[in-house]
């Protein structure tokens, strides 16, 4: 595969998409940042704004297996792995694979459920397999996890562990489209098509797996200067030493930003990495991985104003 073709792939995927969800083609673009990137995706808004829907269109036009579990305060860790069941018939344990055996699942409001039952996809997205019952599953090289969450501020909700934070690539703030993609959407729904039997508008499969495995094979040959590769250490250790920040990004943070720009770099058709790249992408890429300190807090900082003042600090390269 060149540039070229994935350019057109690429593009495909977002008219696709963007029949349905209107007025986030930048959350589309990371998305497929994050898929040709192999991270998961956390994306974080509140309800009604077409989170779930989103992580459902991308499903469609790939065609591998797709599964969903709506995380929910009585959701156990067997009910997303599966569980060991006695087959009376062959006198025997059986495993009932739980939602998590497929190639794309959907954690829907993931934070509505306890820390127990969210640390059930610790390993699943660490090492792609599961253990149940001290026997390890293997879930296939493509798994991919897209996660969405309400705001931590809304009841019922339960923050998500900075273990489990640090296995998504990105975490995606969604937020409401404009008013005149709001129109729009109000529009296209009067005039509706005819649905499928699944009450979803059928979406054309645009990506396979062999398709996607060669696409992930020409982000991995995209080129990544030294100097690139240094402005994203640099700003990676910066987060530990800010006087602004209680926890700084790890080294799995770093090499995280180095595949998510050359997967940037790949869709907007370059062989190369430009600094911009790494700055378009740090903030999405450490804002859930850096912990503020007291002072920023009562100052009313946000970790997207600390990394952006320390992208600001920092020379990049020419």
């Amino acid at each position: 595969m060149d540039l070229s073709e994935f350019q057109q792939i690429t593009d495909d995927i977002r008219t696709e998409v963007g029949q349905v969800v209107q007025g986030q083609e930048p959350l589309i673009d990371m998305l497929l940042t994050s898929v040709f990137a192999r991270g998961h995706c956390l994306l974080e808004g509140p309800p009604g704004t077409a989170k779930t829907l989103l992580a459902r269109c991308l499903a469609q036009v790939i065609s591998l297996d797709f599964g969903r579990v709506q995380f929910t305060p009585d959701l156990m860790p067997g009910d997303v792995l599966g569980v060991n069941l006695y087959d009376f018939q062959s006198g025997s344990f059986r495993l009932t694979k739980g939602p998590v055996f497929t190639d794309i699942l959907l954690a829907d409001e993931i934070n509505r459920a306890p820390p127990k039952t969210q640390s059930a996809l610790l390993q699943a997205m660490n090492e792609r397999e599961v253990t149940i019952d001290g026997t390890n599953y293997p879930l296939g090289g493509e798994f991919f996890v897209i996660a969405t969450q309400n705001p931590i501020e809304q009841h019922g909700t339960y923050p998500l562990p900075e273990a489990q934070l640090d296995r998504f690539l990105f975490k995606l703030l969604v937020d409401f489209p404009d008013r005149d993609a709001e129109i729009s959407i109000l529009s296209r729904h009067a005039a509706l098509p005819v649905e499928t039997d699944k009450g979803r508008t059928e979406l054309r499969r645009v990506l396979d797996r062999d398709t996607l495995l060669a696409g992930r094979a020409l982000v991995d040959s995209i080129r990544l200067d030294e100097t690139i590769l240094t402005y994203i250490v640099d700003l990676v250790r910066a987060t530990r030493t800010d006087a602004e920040v209680l926890h700084g990004a790890s080294t799995r943070a770093a090499d995280a930003l180095a595949g998510a720009v050359r997967a940037r770099a790949a869709l907007d058709g370059r062989d190369y990495a430009l600094p911009d790249d790494v700055q378009a992408l740090i903030t999405p890429v450490l804002r859930h991985r850096v912990v503020l300190g007291p002072t920023a807090e009562i100052e009313g900082r946000t970790s997207d104003d600390v990394l952006q003042t320390i992208v600001n600090r920092l020379d990049a390269p020419r």
